[in-house]
């Protein structure tokens, strides 16, 4: 009987101290490390792909140059035909 009563009260003072406050903030979660972590992880991918894009965007405007140039000289080719 008396080891009853010291597992009931062991158990009602362990249930006691659990708080739930910190694990709906989730202050103490396990996972917010993880969080912090695929934030990170995702905050460089975005850096990655936006200057990825950048460099693909560069290289597409330089190629539209050379296009440009290279219609102008044939504009200017038919038109020294015609004269």
């Amino acid at each position: 009987m008396l080891s009853q009563l010291v597992a009931k009260r062991t158990l009602q003072s362990s249930v006691r101290q659990f708080s739930t406050a910190r694990v709906a903030l989730g202050t103490d979660s396990p996972n917010a490390n993880n969080d912090a972590f695929s934030e990170r992880e995702k905050a460089q991918e975005n850096v990655y792909v936006k200057k990825h894009e950048a460099e693909q965007l560069k290289a597409l405007r330089e190629k539209l140059q050379q296009q440009k140039e290279s219609i102008n000289k044939l504009e200017d080719e038919i038109n020294n035909i015609k004269k």
